[in-house]
């Protein structure tokens, strides 16, 4: 073929390349075409060569195969001018089988599905499978892989619920041992503190802290870290609240082991002049809150058995029945201001804490009259236990909690808390706390599920300084991968979460902080076999 211009540019012939004098002739416009046209024709052209060149070279690159045609590449370069994702190379059969839903009862019984994928390879390499069998093939043992690891991950969190929410032997043993030391032995029965010492319980001269535990061993931990790391211990005033049942070992346990020249103060909870008065807002909470979680969901054997939610769902709805968000020691916080109506300030700790600093400096922080002093947890470089803001924990579904509160506001913790109660006493908190409780208790908890740190959220909003996080280290008692090099550096590490360090459960790499202020010689200690190990 051969292509013909005449010198005017008026005509454009098209001679057939087998000799036939047949032509078509194509008429111009009279308008007269310039050269600087022409020029900037051809350079447009060859850009868009270029353009086409690499984009079929990258096609080449990635695998795909070659187009030798215009045919071809105009099929590839279509859906991608266009917008279009280039079609599948996978047969459409396949994705139909796929995306076909498989019922849990028509896996029950089969033997004919393989069990790994190499069983599945062999099958495939020595059977002639078409696309469609193929497809059947690679979802049934998928979906059976996948409805294995779903049952074996409920089964960890069912077995992690039970062991974190039974009491271990060796603690039940303690307790024994020390209730009859408690009985026979009148040096178990010693005043805490001694008379001479009383009156640095109302001294506000002193550091003052405050711990509510029915477990002796965590509360010995808990004060003996308070204690050696202390530049002045003579200074440190420590009140320990407890329940009845708890009351005669724990008085025992510190009457047998003294922290002088710190002073310890042991008190049940009926000791208190303001918790025996009358009707206790807490108390009759926790009689609700437990009326409601009897029954909440049917209890773990109910969720468990539910085959359509994810396993990490099933897991939060077994952590709402653990009995420690029923617990007097998780709610008396909220009464701070009445229990102690003669100290200014306190600092309030978790009996799942190990203090590894001095803490006496927490009193010279200026609170900017806020009442609680406390690490934020929206902030840090561990993302997933600093990421914590009101949607963590708030069910922001429910009108009474999105019309109230930001859910992108970051959310503080609880377990080393600075109170300053001259503050607190001239807010309505505890009204408020205890209001946001009923609320929830009426709504059949919707509102939240989990412990105490909901309503503080709510109750001390607007209310909260936060202080440097070295004081309150986070998470190592739900996550293994703090290492034991930055927990050491923290001056209060706390072990929130299933995995205490009194349990079997406890991650063994970070046990050892919290297990060297045990002396494991100690006679109670060796008789109920409580090992660092």
């Amino acid at each position: 073929m051969q292509l013909h211009i005449s010198p005017s540019l008026r005509h454009v012939t098209v001679f057939p390349g087998k000799g036939v004098r047949e032509f078509i002739k194509v008429r111009v416009g009279a308008r007269r075409v310039s050269y600087r046209m022409l020029f900037y024709s051809l350079l447009f052209f060859t850009f868009l060569l270029r353009f086409v060149f690499v984009l079929s070279t990258v096609d080449s690159i990635d695998g795909e195969t070659k187009c030798s045609t215009l045919g071809c590449l105009g099929k590839r370069l279509g859906p991608r001018i266009l917008g279009r994702r280039l079609d599948s190379a996978v047969p459409e059969v396949i994705f139909q089988v796929l995306e076909q839903p498989l019922g849990n009862d028509e896996l029950k019984g089969r033997r004919d599905i393989p069990q790994t994928l190499e069983e599945f390879m062999d099958e495939v390499k020595n059977t002639r499978l078409d696309a469609k069998t193929f497809a059947l093939k690679l979802r049934e043992m998928v979906t059976l892989l996948e409805q294995r690891t779903r049952n074996a991950k409920i089964q960890e969190y069912l077995y992690r619920h039970v062991a974190s929410s039974s009491i271990p032997k060796q603690l039940h043993c303690l307790a024994l041992r020390l209730a009859s030391e408690h009985s026979t032995n009148a040096a178990a029965r010693l005043q805490l503190p001694s008379p001479e010492l009383v009156p640095a319980l109302v001294d506000n001269s002193y550091f003052h802290f405050v711990l509510a535990s029915d477990n002796v061993l965590a509360a010995a931990v808990v004060a003996n870290s308070l204690v050696q790391n202390a530049l002045r211990p003579q200074k440190f005033v420590m009140h320990i609240i407890t329940d009845r049942k708890t009351f005669s070992p724990m008085q025992a346990w510190f009457s047998l082991h003294p922290l002088s020249p710190a002073i310890i103060e042991v008190k049940a909870l009926h000791h208190f002049d303001w918790f025996a008065k009358g009707k206790v807002p807490v108390m009759e909470a926790m009689e609700k809150d437990q009326r409601v979680r009897s029954q909440f969901r049917g209890g773990s054997s109910a969720i468990v058995s539910n085959n359509t939610e994810k396993p990490h769902i099933i897991a939060a709805k077994l952590q709402t029945l653990s009995p420690k968000y029923n617990s007097i020691m998780n709610h008396i916080r909220i009464h701070l201001p009445e229990l102690f109506p003669s100290l200014n300030k306190v600092v309030f700790l978790d009996d799942d804490i190990v203090v590894q600093s001095d803490l006496s400096p927490l009193w010279d922080i200026d609170m900017n009259g806020k009442v609680n002093g406390a690490v934020e947890t929206c902030r840090g470089e561990d993302r997933f236990v600093m990421s914590k803001k009101l949607k963590s924990y708030l069910n922001f579904s429910h009108p009474l909690i999105s019309e109230n509160f930001n859910p992108n506001e970051c959310a503080w913790a609880y377990g080393m808390n600075i109170f300053d109660l001259e503050a607190w006493r001239k807010t309505n908190i505890s009204t408020t706390y205890h209001h946001w409780v009923d609320e929830n208790l009426k709504s059949d908890l919707s509102l939240w599920q989990l412990g105490t740190l909901p309503p503080g959220l709510i109750a001390f909003h607007g209310h909260v300084h936060f202080i440097d996080p070295f004081w309150h280290m986070l998470g190592l008692g739900y996550q293994e991968n703090t290492s034991l090099a930055d927990a050491e550096t923290a001056g209060v590490i706390h072990f929130n979460g299933r995995a205490k360090p009194w349990l079997d459960i406890a991650f063994p790499q970070l046990r050892p902080l919290w297990a060297k202020y045990i002396n494991f010689s100690d006679k109670f200690i060796k008789g109920c076999h409580i090992r660092a190990s």
